[in-house]
């Protein structure tokens, strides 16, 4: 690098640094699970997106190396190309049948999705609308493609009605509303049913991003358009097989034609090499286990691990936001206040994040917490405990 550009890079860095903004990697020496091994220690881990504990599944890891010893490492193409194997298409089928749609489609990430989806449907001449809180991935899919932006204040459905209004009023090609189903960083639910009115009265495609609540809410775990009893009423869905199934990818559900159009024009699809097989089959077998009363049994484990901690959290007096889920922030304000609060727990032997901007606003960073179902109550006992003992000393609480 030259000398010149190092400097600048350095100046930007510094500049995070005084601003308590700057992110440093935390490794661990351990599989993910409610208790990590990090630096030399094992801490409680209240950080992780394993809602279900299914990353270290022994079903799923036998599952993995069987495949792998069949299939290959790798797929070794694009899924265009030859890097579509029958074990992909099975997983697709499941997926779909999961959901209860016409077909599914899988992407190497949850962020390709939403980049892929939203790029490939909407051009110039269309609008795009969105909640002010979506995810990143939603706002630079939005960005990738040539449609217009407009956003709405968070979960306002009045604001909401208005943008529709301006939108129908420039007679586009299309309008998009676009919303997470669970917003991953305060924990709330998006209202959908309101937000399917709106969108079938102005004649919107409606798409809901589901990552945070897949395997969380809805029967075993369908996500947020199952939880209200809209099946047939959402044109997209999007998903992640990261988070509560244990692996890694997302996945859009809607019709087979939308499939088909995505096959032809989704760039992540057309130009990056598809899943490994291990990760496939592992995905397999985590659909099967959600599906089952096994799943049936850890999806309420992870509802009452929730409640258990948020009820103790605010009986303690933490301000933990409109979190109605597993993700339940513990408000703070300011950045160098949250990376106290985070170093002094991680000092005590519990991991909990401090969030601060660019992923949050200015002024509205937090302790980001995520219970599990793996949790025991004696751990949950140990992070109230810890969390409640540090707060009073720099004064949260």
């Amino acid at each position: 690098m030259k000398p010149f550009i190092e400097e600048i890079l350095r100046n930007n860095l510094k500049k995070l640094e005084d601003e308590h903004l700057l992110i440093t990697l935390k490794i661990l020496s351990s599989s993910q699970g409610p208790w990590v091994e990090m630096g030399g220690r094992r801490v409680l881990n209240l950080s992780s997106n394993n809602y279900l504990g299914f990353n270290s599944h022994p079903s799923l890891i036998k599952a993995s190396i069987e495949a792998t010893e069949k299939w290959g490492v790798g797929s070794g193409a694009v899924r265009t190309i030859v890097g579509t194997q029958e074990i992909h298409m099975e997983l697709e089928h499941e997926l779909a049948s999961f959901k209860k749609v016409g077909a599914c489609l899988v992407f190497q990430s949850g962020y390709a999705t939403n980049l892929g989806v939203i790029q490939a449907l909407m051009t110039e001449g269309d609008v795009i609308i969105s909640d002010e809180l979506n995810h990143a991935s939603i706002i630079d899919g939005a960005r990738l493609s040539k449609a217009k932006i407009h956003v709405y204040r968070h979960v306002d459905m009045n604001h909401l009605e208005e943008k529709l209004k301006e939108a129908r009023d420039l007679k586009p090609g299309k309008i998009l509303l676009v919303t997470d189903g669970v917003f991953s960083m305060d924990g709330d639910i998006a209202p959908l049913p309101q937000i399917t009115e709106l969108a079938e009265r102005y004649e919107a495609i409606l798409m809901v991003d589901d990552a945070h609540a897949s395997g969380v809410l809805g029967r075993n775990g369908r996500g947020t358009v199952d939880h209200f009893n809209l099946h047939g009423r959402v044109d997209i869905q999007v998903g992640t097989l990261s988070k509560a199934l244990g692996t890694m990818g997302g996945y859009v559900a809607s019709s087979q034609t939308f499939v088909t159009f995505l096959i032809q024009k989704g760039r992540p699809i057309l130009f990056s090499t598809s899943h490994p097989p291990g990760v496939v089959a592992a995905t397999l077998v985590s659909l099967k286990i959600i599906n089952s009363l096994e799943g049936e049994e850890l999806i309420k484990k992870l509802w009452e691990n929730t409640g258990y901690f948020k009820d103790n959290l605010k009986n303690a007096g933490f301000n933990i936001g409109v979190s109605q889920t597993p993700i339940t922030p513990i408000m703070v304000g300011d950045a160098e206040v949250a990376q106290k609060y985070s170093s002094l727990l991680l000092e005590d032997g519990v991991l909990a994040l401090g969030i601060g901007y660019p992923t949050v606003a200015l002024g509205k960073a937090r302790i980001r917490t995520i219970v599990t179902s793996s949790h025991t109550k004696k751990d949950l006992d140990l992070a109230l405990k810890t969390l409640c003992k540090i707060g009073r000393k720099i004064g949260i609480i």
